[in-house]
């Protein structure tokens, strides 16, 4: 199953692996990112903060020291979204009054990776306050879509996925809550993964109003990698995770598998629904068992409104809503009861599906705009309907906190289609292990 690629650029393994053997020094890595930011990157825009100068310092430091024996990212180059601090660098959130925060320390995720030995050579482009599913701000402008530049790569980890697919870097890592991993993915044609929730640290991924006091870490929100491999997605979960991870046992052939291509908050649109009941026909084929519809799936109307609620709440933390409302502590525990509830449904439902497929979203990339998503329509087969209703298929993994992982499995009209595979909490791995499975037999 055809779907469109960018780059034949290797990816974060295969250049740790290329540096250990001695084919290239991690400054000539770094050097070949740099160029290729530098040739190619004027007509996407994904690298808004570059810190090249340090990443060839480093890189330097690290010819002598021998340290790609242990670790697993020695001298690979990456960039990670704005919205994480890196030491010495700007985090503006996309806002023009925080244009000159410059962190003081690096982000939890930023110093794990450093210890792996990865070189950040600089940041990506978010929305302002994370929050549409565009990558454009008053501060760097817009980022385009590699495929088609007068289309959105996502968000809000919108650079971070237009980057990793037009090959600038190998790997990256972004954020997540209402699909700001998984629809950057699904837009721009690459790998990415929603982590269960609570599993990595967002400790310095903090919106600079906080002035690097630190906060809490947010309900639903999550932090995630994205890459062009699933393997590079299983690494950097592994030294990004706070706890030990358990791989999948049980081979795709002998998993009962679950898909939903249809949502009743939001019509599912055919650029998507032809790739998803393509990959579905080549699973049976391959011998795999996909049911189409379960009784055990919760009422997926009710989950999305819940978890819209819960969403709006978080991104406000508590402020009053445009009606001048604001959520009490009672009507914020009722949330975390309904919420309870709901993990408990999908648990039962893992207990007999192994996992479930779905669309990252109901549209592929979406054309830019001057206003937000949410804020006005997309197009499903030549209707329009409220942007907001298409984040129904962020929520089913998000709202009960499961993991999932996103791979390319079609096009449409020269547009990459991505899928959604979700696994029961803290089966990350699975999910992963799962999807790169899914993708030898739709690509094979």
């Amino acid at each position: 199953m055809a779907y469109p690629k960018l780059t034949e650029e290797p990816g974060a393994i295969e250049t740790a692996a290329m540096i250990a053997r001695g084919d290239m020094s991690p400054l000539e890595a770094v050097d070949h990112a740099i160029a290729r930011i530098e040739r190619l990157d004027a007509h996407i825009n994904a690298v808004v903060v570059c810190d090249f100068d340090r990443a060839r310092d480093t890189a330097k430091v690290m010819a002598g020291s021998g340290g790609s024996r242990s670790q697993p990212l020695f001298g690979v180059p990456m960039t990670i979204k704005e919205s994480f601090d890196i030491e010495g660098l700007p985090t503006s959130w996309g806002h023009e009054a925080h244009r000159d925060a410059i962190a003081k320390a690096d982000s939890r995720v930023v110093t794990l990776l450093k210890q792996a030995g990865a070189v950040f050579l600089g940041k990506t482009n978010v929305p302002p306050d994370l929050a549409d599913w565009q990558s454009a701000n008053p501060v760097y402008g817009r980022t385009h879509n590699p495929h088609d530049h007068e289309r959105s790569p996502g968000g809000s980890s919108g650079g971070s996925a237009a980057a990793v697919a037009s090959g600038l870097v190998p790997c990256e890592f972004g954020t997540d809550i209402g699909g700001s991993v998984r629809v950057p993915a699904h837009f721009c044609g690459v790998w990415g993964h929603k982590s269960s929730w609570g599993l990595i640290s967002k400790e310095g991924h903090d919106h600079p109003l906080m002035a690097g006091r630190g906060a809490h870490d947010g309900a639903l929100s999550i932090a995630g990698p994205l890459a062009r491999n699933a393997a590079d997605l299983a690494v950097l979960l592994r030294l990004t995770a706070s706890m030990p991870l358990s791989e999948r046992t049980r081979p795709l052939r002998d998993c009962r598998v679950l898909m939903l291509i249809d949502h009743p908050s939001c019509p599912t649109d055919t650029g998507v629904r032809g790739p998803m009941e393509a990959a579905a026909s080549a699973l049976e084929k391959a011998g795999v068992t996909v049911d189409r519809t379960s009784d055990l799936v919760p009422d997926l109307e009710h989950q999305h409104g819940n978890y819209m609620r819960m969403l709006n709440i978080a991104m406000a933390r508590g402020a009053p809503n445009k009606d001048g409302k604001r959520a009490s502590a009672t009507d914020w525990f009722d949330l975390l009861d309904t919420q309870a509830r709901n993990q408990i449904a999908w648990h039962r439902l893992f207990e007999t599906y192994d996992l479930v497929l779905a669309p990252p979203a109901p549209v592929l990339a979406v054309p830019n705009s001057k206003t937000r998503v949410f804020d006005g329509t997309i197009e499903v087969d030549g209707s329009d309907v409220p942007g907001a209703s298409g984040l129904c298929w962020a929520g089913l993994a998000t709202f009960p906190n499961l993991p999932a992982t996103v791979l390319p499995i079609g096009e449409s009209g020269g547009l990459p289609c991505g899928m959604q595979v979700m696994a029961p909490r803290w089966a990350d791995l699975a999910a992963i292990e799962a999807a790169e499975e899914i993708g030898r037999v739709l690509h094979s």
